[in-house]
């Protein structure tokens, strides 16, 4: 069953499963989803647990749940297609490495969007850095139900854009522009996925596409040389020059979604929507559709 602002586009026999972030939601992957839809993919945008609620439904939990959203969504999404990939922005794109780790014999390649391993943009303050230590410091009981409040700029330079999505999160409307902040706690769960992930990076062996932003205000390029160490699978990496961190909703979005097409189409050998590929029955009758699932169309 599909929940409250999770959405699928079915279209060819290739799958795309998008992740979002922390604190975020689904919306963050909207119009990589539609760009991709276009090109022929299925894609499903689901939705991380406790996300798109308040601080408090989040905080109920960890990391091993946000895992086991996107290991479930695969599972939904896997009998209505014939090759998953799966793309994650931010701490989606940990998830998706995760899964990629999990089940290599169902991950055809994963997409990275601004993948974060840690904190370490030019907009976070020295002592944000050493958030790091928030696992100890939160299961000592301290300060669990803190946050470090997002700042301008928000992940976004494209003004236009920034103005409707902080407008939306500052309303507190989470569904579409997640929260203001990262609670302690979740930053916690945050860092001990991190480093779980890190340390099994050598088991990906499926191929990689990494796409960052050069003036990233979250996460610096050193996330995507983590991943350029770790991977045993091909890695592609592509720089984008004229965004920030959120770059699946900035000024580049069209390129990220074009090569993040390319990139699944050249895996895939082309078949994509209109090769005469075989479309697989859809088990869960959401799947079945063509058009956007989700409480409204926007």
């Amino acid at each position: 069953m599909m929940l409250p602002g999770e959405f699928v586009m079915r279209a060819g026999p290739v799958g795309v499963l998008l992740i979002h972030g922390l604190t975020g939601t689904p919306s963050e992957m909207r119009f990589v989803a539609k760009g991709l839809h276009r090109a022929g993919f299925t894609v499903y945008g689901m939705k991380l647990a406790g996300h798109c609620g308040t601080a408090d439904d989040l905080l109920t939990t960890g990391w091993r749940d946000w895992y086991r959203s996107v290991d479930d969504a695969a599972t939904r999404l896997l009998p209505t297609v014939e090759r998953l990939f799966v793309g994650g922005l931010s701490m989606g794109a940990v998830l998706a490495l995760e899964l990629a780790i999990r089940r290599p014999d169902d991950v055809a390649g994963v997409a990275l969007y601004g993948t974060t391993f840690r904190h370490d943009g030019w907009t976070i303050p020295p002592i944000a850095r050493l958030a790091f230590l928030l696992p100890v410091v939160c299961a000592l009981g301290i300060g669990r139900r803190r946050m470090f409040r997002e700042s301008f700029p928000y992940g976004i330079k494209d003004p236009r854009t920034r103005d409707f999505i902080v407008g939306r999160m500052l309303a507190g409307d989470s569904d579409a522009g997640g929260l203001t902040g990262n609670p302690w706690g979740s930053l916690a769960e945050f860092h001990r996925l991190s480093r779980h992930v890190r340390r099994r990076l050598s088991w990906v062996t499926s191929p990689c596409l990494a796409m960052h932003a050069v003036h990233d205000d979250i996460a610096s390029q050193r996330n995507v040389e983590v991943v350029r160490r770790g991977v045993s699978g091909s890695l592609e990496v592509e720089l984008l020059d004229d965004c920030y961190h959120m770059i699946t909703v900035d000024r580049q979005r069209s390129r990220v979604i074009a090569r993040s097409a390319a990139f699944f189409t050249r895996i895939a050998g082309g078949e994509v929507a209109g090769s005469g590929a075989r479309r697989p029955a859809a088990a869960d009758p959401a799947f079945a559709d063509t058009t956007l699932v989700t409480p409204d169309n926007r």
